[in-house]
């Protein structure tokens, strides 16, 4: 009779170790689906900055890398220059700290071959998912990248361009300069109106509003920033209330 006992609570917890790993596995699954994205402003990056201890670390100006603070060593991630769509495919390096205004560092080359504004270095950090179809469809096209790379004088060589059809090279006027931070977005209004009197009472920025995006998105923002200067000193005030993925947005 104790045997029974005995083999029926083995089986019991059998089942729920094996419940337990299930629920975590399609945790860490569904993780998966929302990568990380962020608009900003990059730094792109120069030895000076490094002997100034501007940036902590060093990046190899003909390599591919980036510094990113929010992701980790080796993730791949999609950066584009948001004023001419142009993009390639990058990887994090090494942890660094680089100023709080910046949402990453670029090497030399990678500016380079994105064509990005020295004076309006915007751009979108875009995590690329190991299992997206992003990566099925590049895939194809690595060996023969990789062929043409390693006959360039050029190091950690592990990225592909992204441009795939050919850019128009039509000049084409800048648009103003106008960015707003958007510092949240919430489902409720009543939410957002909490966040807003903690800004006022937290830091010395005194134009953050809220605006309705749509029927269930309400964005807390500072702006328009019509000047890079305005735009930094206003990041970084945000900044120390830590919150978790402060995005630069240009204005149409």
């Amino acid at each position: 009779m104790h045997y029974k006992k005995l083999f029926i609570l083995c089986c019991f917890i059998l089942l729920t170790n094996c419940t337990t790993t299930t629920l975590i596995k399609n945790k860490n699954s569904n993780s998966l689906d929302n990568p990380f994205i962020n608009k900003g402003f990059s730094l792109i990056y120069n030895d000076e900055y490094y002997k100034n201890k501007i940036i902590t670390k060093k990046i190899d100006e003909r390599s591919l890398v980036i510094f990113q603070k929010n992701l980790k060593k080796n993730t791949i991630v999609k950066v584009t220059n948001i004023l001419n769509n142009k993009s390639i495919i990058g990887t994090v390096g090494s942890n660094a700290d680089y100023p709080l205004f910046n949402n990453a560092v670029l090497s030399a080359r990678i500016a380079e071959d994105i064509n990005l504004n020295k004076n309006e270095p915007y751009v979108e950090i875009l995590e690329v998912l190991q299992n997206s179809v992003f990566i099925a469809k590049k895939a194809k096209m690595f060996e023969e990248e990789k062929k043409v790379a390693s006959k360039a004088p050029v190091n950690n060589v592990n990225i592909s361009n992204l441009n795939i059809e050919e850019t128009n090279t039509k000049n084409v006027k800048s648009k103003k300069f106008s960015y707003e931070i958007k510092i949240a977005d919430f489902y409720f209004n009543d939410t957002a109106s909490l966040l807003l009197d903690r800004i006022n009472n937290e830091t010395m920025i005194k134009d953050v509003k809220i605006k309705k995006i749509d029927e269930k998105k309400y964005r807390v923002y500072a702006g328009p920033f019509n000047n890079i200067n305005s735009l930094q000193k206003s990041f970084n005030d945000i900044s120390i209330l830590k919150f978790e993925n402060i995005e630069i947005i240009k204005n149409d």
